[in-house]
């Protein structure tokens, strides 16, 4: 007897860090990250001193952005999936 390759109650399993509720904690915990970050970059240029420190802020910004992104298209996605099936 061969096993059905493909049943119908097969269902992905999503792990918890890919959990809708977990890419809202991190697209929020980003939010607060680039505020953070644009603040920085305001301080950095204020003071002549830390001018050259300036890559760190943006630095900071730009993974932040990415990351924000990345969890935003994931969420997408996933919300097209549902409305498509």
């Amino acid at each position: 007897m061969q096993i059905d390759q493909n049943p119908l109650f097969r269902k992905v399993i999503a792990p918890w860090y890919d959990s809708e509720a977990a890419c809202f904690t991190v697209a929020f915990l980003m939010l607060i990250v680039i505020l953070f970050a644009v603040t920085g970059l305001f301080v950095a240029s204020e003071n002549e001193k830390y001018h050259s420190y300036l890559w760190v802020p943006l630095l900071l910004l730009a993974l932040s952005t990415f990351v924000l992104v990345s969890t935003a298209v994931r969420l997408i996605k996933r919300y097209l999936i549902r409305l498509s099936g």
